[in-house]
């Protein structure tokens, strides 16, 4: 008899310590399953927040409506876009220093002047970024057609103005000398560093420039509106202004990936990708790493993170306790239509998550 109920302790002893552990398995899984949960919904909140945090940074009310077709016209099929396309670096690894900005500005027709002078004249509105105290360089672009023969061409830029009749009146700026090559197409470019700040100083004066680049017959190989097959050929500005950033050095944390059971706060990657948005009007980069941060911040660990816990310990009533959150951000650099069509490359700030911390 003794046998037998020593027998059923047994059992009965196994049979609970089984229970205890599939109960404990459980309970396991259900908090994999959560905090795989949490990740997710931590992903798309980051998605959100940087679509919503790019354009607010660029000042837009919503993104611009400039689709894939739209884009092969308006960008500029010249040397300058081409090197930022070609040499495209999407992260910005340095320290503290002085940055610059490149705006591309495209040319469109005068309203001042009646049509029939319009056929070589160009209009550029002016980004107000561009200020005449951080204008480092600024160069018109002009693409020259082929010529059959070897030729001289005469490039000639004159500033249009009104005057006290209201009649068109042409100030010439610059005059060039250019030997071209039979059947060869041309980019040139000239400096009007100081015109664009004469502008920026009187804006009511900047009524555009007639541009003309005639051979020995006379004849103007100057591209001054898209014709057929010369698409993205137009003149445009190219300006680079001088742009300020700073850098705060921050405490590290933990780095984890999608398969990881880590529950703590940690840096999980995440791609960016702006076709996916439907975002065309960001020409580079099409996708970046942007990583975003998720996990628990139990007091236990607190103590990698001073300011959040002495925080937490000063008013632990009037707080929910510590989120884990960015605490080091870096920017990326983007080349991007603006609302009015111009291209801009510039730094847009805190993209990139590099540590994910407690605070």
């Amino acid at each position: 008899m003794l046998l037998v109920l020593c027998l059923a302790a047994f059992l009965s002893a196994g049979s609970a310590m089984e229970m205890n552990q599939t109960s404990k398995l459980l309970a396991d899984n259900l908090e994999q399953c959560s905090a795989c949960d949490y990740r997710e919904h931590s992903k798309l909140m980051r998605l959100h927040s940087i679509k919503s945090q790019i354009l607010s940074i660029l000042r837009l009310e919503q993104a611009p409506n400039i689709s894939r077709d739209m884009i092969r016209q308006l960008i500029p099929k010249a040397p300058p876009l081409t090197q930022l396309l070609d040499q495209y670096d999407p992260r910005v690894e340095d320290e503290d220093h002085a940055t610059t900005e490149t705006i591309i500005t495209m040319a469109t027709k005068p309203i001042h002047f009646p049509q029939d002078e319009l056929s070589s004249c160009c209009l550029f509105s002016l980004s107000p970024k561009i200020q005449p105290k951080n204008i480092l360089s600024a160069q018109l672009w002009v693409h020259l057609r082929p010529t059959s023969t070897v030729n001289t061409v005469f490039l000639q830029v004159c500033r249009l103005s009104p005057d006290k009749e209201g009649n068109s009146t042409r100030i010439r700026v610059r005059s060039l000398k250019i030997d071209t090559d039979a059947g060869s197409s041309s980019w040139q470019s000239i400096d009007i560093k100081s015109l664009l700040q004469a502008w920026l100083r009187q804006p009511e004066t900047n009524y555009g420039l007639q541009i003309n680049a005639f051979d020995s017959k006379g004849e103007d190989l100057a591209v001054t509106s898209a014709e057929p097959g010369e698409e993205g050929l137009q003149p445009f500005i190219e300006v680079k202004i001088l742009d300020s950033s700073k850098r705060t050095r921050r405490d590290s944390g933990l780095n984890c990936d999608e398969e990881s059971s880590e529950t703590r706060c940690c840096r999980y990657p995440l791609t960016v990708d702006f076709e996916e948005f439907g975002w065309d009007w960001i020409i580079a980069p099409k996708r970046y790493r942007a990583n975003y941060c998720s996990g628990e911040c139990e007091f236990l660990y607190l103590q990698q993170y001073p300011h959040a816990h002495l925080v937490n310990k000063a008013n632990p009533r009037g707080t929910a306790g510590p989120c884990c959150t960015p605490t080091k951000m870096s920017p990326i650099n983007m080349l991007y239509f603006n609302r009015k069509e111009q291209i801009i490359y510039g730094k847009i700030a805190s993209m990139v998550v590099d540590h994910c911390g407690c605070s």
